[in-house]
């Protein structure tokens, strides 16, 4: 896994101290996340904590995680092994009180929410993650939003974040051959939305939309398009997710900033294709 995340990492800068060891610096953010530890309970032999989060919060604002990520996408579409049947979903991750209490507005120059992804229900604090998987049950792109928002607003958002640039000439992939979603995907935007782009929607219809279409007569259209047996493949998402929640710190969210919680998430995903 090394031998494929290697090649991707920041170069040592032109003047001024050299980076710390790569490797030992990525063991020890993905130990903290993977025991849902305090930082400061970093393991001795894994450098100090202080090293580990300033770098994670400074390549989640300078996009190197998403960057690694998305190089490690492109060898894997060269060799025809990203099946572009993508399945889209979001699970909800309870937020622990020490996520809570960063500044309401976020810092200039990053990409953070005011609200930092922190959405309060009768279950207390908690935040969503909305992602896209190809079938094999590997994340392609991730959005994370307050616990409370729906799936339906958050869906362009996530298929605008699947892009696999080519190793030759020509355009990154952006368009999957199928989209396979649940029923709180099943609207018209979205549906037109997958039409437009040319993809193949397998979105089963909820009972009261039908009951609307068929009360409506001749007037309410034919029903969309359903391939039941396709629809199968939708676990494939529900697999993903399982695999972000070995992680216990991405299972229950200890981040006061959304850019160091999405960037353990990338780093889960980084580590996953690196398995390959």
């Amino acid at each position: 896994m090394w031998d494929r995340i290697e090649p991707l990492m920041p170069a040592d800068p032109v003047r001024g101290r050299r980076w710390a060891d790569h490797r030992r610096t990525l063991e020890a953010i993905a130990w903290k996340y993977r025991t849902c530890s305090p930082w400061r309970d970093l393991p001795d032999e894994l450098g100090p904590y202080q090293t580990a989060h300033k770098r994670l919060i400074r390549w989640a604002v300078d996009g190197t995680w998403e960057q690694i990520l998305t190089a490690l996408l492109t060898p894997a579409d060269d060799a025809d092994d990203i099946c572009w049947t993508v399945s889209v979903d979001s699970t909800v991750c309870r937020a622990h009180q020490h996520a809570a209490g960063a500044r309401k507005k976020g810092a200039p120059g990053r990409a953070e929410p005011d609200d930092h992804a922190l959405g309060r229900s009768r279950g207390g604090l908690s935040t969503k993650v909305h992602l896209a998987s190809d079938s094999r049950a590997r994340p392609l792109t991730l959005h994370v939003t307050g616990g409370q928002a729906g799936d339906a607003p958050a869906f362009e958002t996530v298929m605008a974040g699947i892009r696999v640039p080519r190793s030759g000439p020509g355009r990154p992939r952006t368009r999957p051959e199928a989209i396979l979603a649940d029923r709180a995907y099943s609207s018209r935007a979205i549906r037109k939305h997958i039409r437009r782009r040319g993809i193949r929607a397998v979105i089963p219809q909820p009972s009261d939309q039908v009951g609307h279409r068929l009360r409506r007569g001749r007037t309410g259209g034919r029903p969309p398009a359903f391939d039941a047996e396709a629809y199968k493949q939708r676990n494939t998402v529900e697999r993903c997710i399982n695999r972000f929640k070995q992680w216990r710190g991405l299972a229950m969210r200890t981040d006061k900033l959304t850019i160091a919680y999405q960037a353990a998430l990338h780093l889960a995903a980084i580590l996953i294709w690196a398995r390959r």
